[in-house]
Parts: structure tokens; C-alpha cells; sequence
């Protein structure tokens, strides 16, 4: 595997324009997300040049963009809020430790090679987990936009508090948000294609706080340290290692899903294929870099993303020199930062929030599935709430539930039971259907076609109550493309129904998988090699023979005993 990603000075004049306008868009996003996760403006800044540093050089999709978003933003100012409720003292320090911790996950993932599997999750809980997060941030912005800080305890306190944010309202505050979200939500199709709306509000905003409310006592980011960030070396506690283990890897699955969720959007753009094992390396390294510096989470973001691209950035020299741009911010222009008014920023984050709820599926979740609607607001409401962990692993139950019951309803096509060549849909031939009318329905043929995985399994198992009267049964599994161990496990239920009341059995297939996997579980012990064989037809040819001048009406087998 190639250790760097792919850089070149081809597209230099491109990679440089795309370079500058993403490190333009980042900082006043990077500036937002610091404050608003409590870490602080200087930890956004450093986020963003760390992890889009270091993701962009060893990362596997050579035009993404990776910096701190709002889903990351959200889920490690709940990190925080919890951990320095349990330790005051070095709570921030182990909150940037599973920022580490969350990348050391994130590197174990792309070596085990399993970015390909990381979004596979149905779209009714992502829509629900990311409107759940877009929510969230709103919610918290709804102090600072207030002009007064945030109440502790997330969600839940800021909503009980609300009255008292409102009757404590800072006019002045409020009337710079309201300016920025009417900026951000009115400026022009036509300028946004030159000037990013986040910077433009924050800019405009902040030269008219300065210029009319001067004398007046707003908050303000005040002022960011200067130079490059001291090494914060790990912190654990012994009480909060298991917290501290669970938020880890909640927060490295979200950077894995929103940074291949981004690539695979960088890549429908510029027409190129991206490394998903090899991307999440590097974003793992990112992360590791920024917690050992004291900077936020980051991932991949899209908006940065596609506007870097439509630039003309085509490889990761435009992320390198958007974290070369920032780091000349932080070390020589941090001063002009400190008096950005904090309502602006808290109005940027709400319109990231806004931004992040998805209104498009979440418009007609109820007309396309009203299940599927159902998981979608469940999770939302887990997610505000309750717990992340807690609304991705119920919402993922139930939609695993239903898709279990969805495919067991559909395979029951898949699977067909036949005695009666006349009253089936299954294509027989004329000898075929001569045969099973002479059996007098003593020949059940189960007939099973496409992927016989855990759902067919239930399938199977009804057809067991169609056995009534069978003495012989004929297993054709010809059509069957993959037999999994759930549906290998109900035919073996079927074949010893049979076998143990006395009768044959007969199995039809030329798929070496399918008898492996019989094979494997013991289930053809019992069955005589000449009962396997190949082509339908020649094997009832071949019971219809063994009987010739045997009444199949007229024997000592046993009724089988039915399981069902």
C-alpha cells in the first residue's frame, strides 16, 4: 500500500485555489465548532489544522477536506461535559485522550480493511442519527445567540433553563446573530460562488460589533495563544476507563461514516475512486495528532470538500496547503480573532445545525415507508434525549427486525414445496409432472432458487408442515447461488424429519458451495452418494424407477413428526 496519498504538482494552480478557499471556509467553522464544544476557539483552530494536515497526507481520497464537523463537534462536547463532571481537574485532558483513543480505533479499522463495511447502515438511521445532531447543535447554540453562556448538562438543561435565557436576553448580543443568520441564509447564489457565506458574516458582523458596540460589553473570543500547541500527553482515569472506551469508538465510527460518506461525494465529482482501508489510516492519524495537541475531533467535511473541489483542487496538495494557510493564522494573525463577538459564532454553528437536519428525506420519510418514518423520528428523539450509543444501537435493531421480517415475507417465493405438479407455479417438465402424479403425493420436491441466507430460514422450516403423506423428498437446490448456515440448518431439520420416519431423500445440485456447506454441518451422514445427483428430472427419473412395481401407497413408513 502506497503510505502517502496522492500528491501532485500537475493541478498546482488548482490545488493552490482549492487550498485557499477551504482554509477560507474553515476558519470561521473551526472557530465555531472550539467554542461551541467548550474547548475553546484555539482547540477548532488546531483541529482543523492537524487532522486536515495529517488526513491529507496519509489519507486514501486525494481531494477530501478533513476537518472538525458538527456531528464530531457534537458528540465530543458531550464527552467533555461528562468527563469534567466526573474529574474538574483533568476532565479535559481525558476528553482530548479519546480523541486518541478514538483514532487509534479508527487506524484498527482501516488495517482490518474494513472501511467498506463502515456505511453500510440503513438510511433511516443515519437520516435520524445526523438530524439528531443538527438538532443538538441548535439547541446549544440557544444561549451564546441569547448573549449568555450555555448551561451545563447539554440538551435537557438548556431547554429547562430556556425561560431564564429569555428573560436574561442581551439585546445586543442577539441583534449580531440575527445579522448573521440573515446573512447567512440571504446573501446570494451568485456572490456565494466567490465568497463563502461563514466568512462574510463573520467578517461583516464583527466590523459592525467593533464599530457600533465598541464601548459596549459583548462577549468576545478574547484572546488565542499564539505559537504552535504544547503536547498534552494521555490522561486516564481508572474510574472513567470504560467511559472513556465507549465514547472512543462511538467517536471514531462517526469520523469513519462522515469521512467515506464525503469521499464517496469527492469521488461521484472529480470521477476518481477512493481508498476507504487507507483513508481511514488517515484520519486516524489526524485524530491522534490533534488530541496529542489539544485539538478537536475532525472528519471529512463536504462542504469543504466540494467547494475545495469546484476550485480546481484535484490532489491532497490543496488539503496540505489549506493546513499551511491556517498555521500562519495561528501564528502570527491570531490577535485579529480575539474580537470576534461569540453570538456570531454561536450563529455560524446554528446554521451548520440547521444545515445538518435532513429536511429532504425527512419531508417524505412518512410517503416513502411509514416504518421506515418511524425508525427515522425514534432515533431522532433517542438521539437528542437519551444517547447516541443508545438511538444508533436501537435504531439499528429494529431496522435489522424489520429487514429480517422483509426478506423471510419475499424468500417465501424462493421457496416452493411441491406434490401436486398441477397446482404450482414452478416450471416442470412434462416427464417431471408425470412422475409426481403417479406418486400420488408421496414425492414432495422442495425446490429453493437465489440466496438462501438467515431470513429463507423461516421459509424452509413452514414447508416441513407439508410433509403429511410424504414418503420421498427430492432437495433442488441447483438454483441456489449461497446456501448460509441459517437456511443449511432448517433443510438439515427437514432432511431428518424425513430420514428418521423411515423415508428418502434426495438432493439435487451441481453447486459445490452449497453440499460444503451441508457437508460441513453433517447433514448428508444419512443421505446415500446415489441419492446426490444432477438434473431434477433424472433423479424423480431415477425414484420413479426404484418403485416400478412398488405401491408407494402400500409400505411401513412412519408418519413424520413434525417440528412445527
Amino acid at each position: 500500500m502506497q503510505v502517502f496519498n496522492e500528491i501532485s504538482l500537475k493541478h498546482k494552480r488548482g490545488d493552490i485555489f482549492g487550498g485557499v478557499t477551504a482554509a477560507v471556509i474553515a476558519l470561521p467553522m473551526a472557530l465555531a465548532f472550539g467554542v461551541a464544544s467548550g474547548a475553546g476557539a484555539e482547540a477548532g483552530l488546531y483541529g482543523a489544522i492537524l487532522v486536515g494536515f495529517f488526513a491529507a497526507l496519509f489519507g486514501g481520497s486525494p481531494t477530501l477536506i478533513s476537518e472538525p464537523t458538527g456531528p464530531m463537534t457534537v458528540v465530543f462536547t458531550a464527552v467533555i461535559a461528562k468527563l469534567i463532571a466526573s474529574d474538574p481537574v483533568n476532565g479535559m485532558a481525558m476528553a482530548f485522550t479519546v480523541v486518541i483513543m478514538a483514532g487509534l480505533f479508527q487506524i484498527l479499522f482501516g488495517i482490518l480493511k474494513l472501511g467498506k463495511y463502515v456505511t453500510l447502515m440503513p438510511y433511516t438511521v443515519v437520516s435520524g442519527f445526523m438530524s439528531g445532531i443538527g438538532i443538538i447543535l441548535i439547541i446549544l447554540q440557544l444561549g451564546p445567540l441569547l448573549g449568555q453562556p450555555a448551561p451545563g448538562g447539554g440538551v435537557i438543561a438548556v431547554l429547562q433553563n430556556l425561560p431564564s435565557l429569555i428573560s436574561g436576553i442581551q439585546t445586543d448580543e442577539t441583534v449580531l446573530a440575527i445579522f448573521t443568520l440573515a446573512i447567512l441564509f440571504l446573501i446570494p447564489k451568485k456572490l456565494k460562488q466567490y465568497l463563502p457565506p461563514p466568512l462574510v458574516a463573520l467578517v461583516v458582523c464583527t466590523l459592525l460589533s467593533v464599530i457600533f458596540l465598541g464601548t459596549t460589553d459583548i462577549r468576545r473570543i478574547g484572546e488565542i495563544p499564539t505559537g504552535l500547541p504544547a503536547l498534552q500527553l494521555p490522561v486516564f482515569n481508572a474510574e472513567q476507563w470504560q467511559t472513556m472506551l465507549i465514547d472512543s469508538v462511538v467517536l471514531g465510527m462517526l469520523g469513519c461514516i462522515d469521512a467515506l460518506l464525503t469521499s464517496v461525494v469527492a469521488d461521484s465529482i472529480t470521477r476518481k475512486r477512493h481508498n476507504s482501508d487507507k483513508e481511514l489510516i488517515g484520519q486516524g492519524i489526524g485524530n491522534i495528532m490533534s488530541g496529542l495537541f489539544g485539538g478537536l475531533p475532525g472528519a471529512g467535511a463536504t462542504m469543504g470538500t466540494v467547494v475545495s473541489i469546484q476550485a480546481g483542487a484535484r490532489t491532497a496538495l490543496a488539503g496540505l496547503i489549506r493546513a499551511a494557510i491556517l498555521l500562519v493564522v495561528i501564528l502570527w494573525a491570531a490577535d485579529l480573532t480575539s474580537v470576534i463577538p461569540l453570538a456570531v459564532l454561536a450563529a455560524i454553528a446554528l446554521k451548520v445545525g440547521i444545515d445538518i437536519i435532513d429536511w429532504s428525506f425527512l419531508k417524505r420519510a412518512h410517503y416513502i415507508s411509514g416504518k421506515g418514518a418511524l425508525i427515522t423520528y425514534g432515533v431522532i428523539l433517542l438521539t437528542v434525549f437519551v444517547d447516541l450509543i443508545a438511538a444508533v444501537g436501537i435504531g439499528l435493531f429494529v431496522a435489522n427486525v424489520m429487514t429480517i421480517t422483509k426478506l423471510s415475507e419475499l424468500q417465501e417465493n424462493d421457496v416452493k414445496a411441491v406434490t401436486d405438479p398441477d397446482n404450482t407455479d414452478l416450471k416442470l417438465s412434462p416427464r417431471e409432472k408425470e412422475i409426481l402424479r403417479d406418486a400420488k403425493g408421496k414425492i414432495m420436491l422442495l425446490y429453493l432458487r437465489g440466496s438462501m441466507i438467515f431470513g429463507s430460514s423461516r421459509a424452509i422450516t413452514r414447508k416441513n408442515s407439508q410433509f403429511g403423506g410424504c414418503h420421498t423428498l427430492v432437495v433442488d437446490i441447483t438454483d441456489v447461488k449461497h446456501l448460509g448456515v441459517s437456511a443449511a440448518l432448517a433443510l438439515e431439520e427437514s432432511i431428518l424429519e424425513m430420514s428418521n420416519a423411515g423415508g428418502s431423500v434426495y438432493i439435487v445440485t451441481t453447486k459445490e458451495q452449497a453440499l460444503q456447506r451441508l457437508g460441513k454441518l453433517d447433514v448428508l451422514k444419512n443421505i446415500p452418494d446415489e441419492n446426490i445427483g444432477v438434473g431434477r428430472e433424472l433423479v424423480l427419473e431415477r425414484i420413479s424407477e426404484k418403485n416400478t412395481g412398488k405401491s408407494l401407497t402400500d409400505n411401513n413408513v412412519k408418519e413424520p413428526v413434525h417440528s412445527v
